[in-house]
């Protein structure tokens, strides 16, 4: 059976570097290198369809979630330049087509009745609501033009959790069936931290998941001294006081997932205990010593280990010791040597 593995991060903990050992195995598929697949967690994704049908769902919500919805995946299918999306080629062509079909496969009702989400007024809608105006006038009411909408129908949808997750699971399997390879599929970010409680109701046993970890110094330090400087976004406030609030908010916020699909590793462990680490993660897989034929050839540690203990530089000593001192629970023990 092919497995889906998705290396997940906490926002520069390092996930990459499971993705670049990973690389390293036969049997591999990792066409699109690191790009991180959203359409689960993204904005309007499965996820936030999922809450608003199974969560406060009502006659309007269930239509705005699942118009929503469709609108997202059909900007993630057909957006060539948009570093996210382009999924006609990096999923599948029936992509978009499989995701309208999942919508008709939850909506319980179509009706020609209209809210004010369908009202919302823009430019086209103003002119049509002009002219309609004019018709009407002119023909002294005797001629009344449809109301312009911003879209028809209005869907109505009220799953039982078993009927949704049912039909999302089915969803899911089949998008990543697209992938044209017989090989285990690498996906990057395909799912979060934040989400993972979630994942037997959508997965069956050929998702693996490894979470990486990293200790919050220098996560800091790389994110204020390096990425910046490198004018790349950086995830994190560079106010040390900032960060470390925000750090431990967001972590405090993840809920428990102890599903067997899930391996938590540090990335400070895949340098310090480079053989140890690779033994774990070879069994999680299922795989054998004999499949890592490129072994250090996209993840070497000996160079991977300048990333670590960025904190021992004695100019960023105050922050690191506020970030010791604040984040205590978060930090790595490192070895001695």
């Amino acid at each position: 059976m092919r497995k889906i593995i998705v290396p997940v991060g906490y926002m520069g903990s390092g996930s990459s570097a499971i993705t670049d050992l990973i690389r390293e195995f036969a049997g591999v598929n990792n066409e699109f290198g690191t790009m991180e697949y959203v359409f689960l967690h993204c904005p309007d994704g499965v996820f936030d369809l999922e809450d608003k049908l199974l969560i406060g769902n009502n006659a309007l919500r269930a239509d705005e979630a699942l118009h929503s919805f469709l609108n997202r995946m059909h900007e993630l299918y057909n957006k060539k330049f948009w570093w996210v999306g382009d999924y006609e080629k990096k999923i599948g062509p029936k992509f978009y087509e499989r995701s309208q079909a999942f919508v008709q496969e939850l909506v319980n009702y179509e009706t020609p009745l209209y809210w004010y989400m369908q009202e919302r007024v823009n430019f086209s809608m103003f002119l049509k609501l002009l002219l309609r105006k004019i018709i009407k006038l002119i023909t002294f009411n005797k001629v009344l033009l449809d109301k312009p909408l911003r879209y028809r129908p209005m869907y109505l949808s009220y799953p039982t959790d078993l009927e949704f997750y049912q039909k999302a699971r089915n969803y899911v399997r089949d998008c990543l069936n697209m992938f044209d390879s017989e090989n285990d599929i690498l996906l990057d970010q395909l799912l979060l931290p934040h989400n993972l409680f979630r994942i037997d109701n959508y997965f069956d046993d050929n998702l693996k998941v490894i979470v990486v970890d990293r200790d919050p110094r220098d996560i800091f330090l790389s994110n204020k001294y390096i990425w910046k400087v490198d004018n790349e976004p950086v995830p994190y406030s560079c106010n040390v006081e900032e960060f470390c609030d925000q750090f431990k908010r967001i972590r405090q916020m993840e809920k428990p997932a102890s599903s067997k699909k899930i391996l938590r590793i540090h990335f400070e462990d895949l340098i310090y205990k480079y053989d140890d680490t690779l033994k774990t993660i070879i069994k999680f897989l299922g795989y054998e010593k004999v499949q890592h034929i490129n072994k250090r050839k996209y993840f070497i540690p000996e160079e991977s280990i300048k990333n670590t203990q960025l904190f021992k530089n004695k100019k960023y000593a105050k922050e690191a010791k506020y970030i010791a001192e604040n984040l205590k629970e978060y930090l790595y023990k490192f070895p001695e040597k």
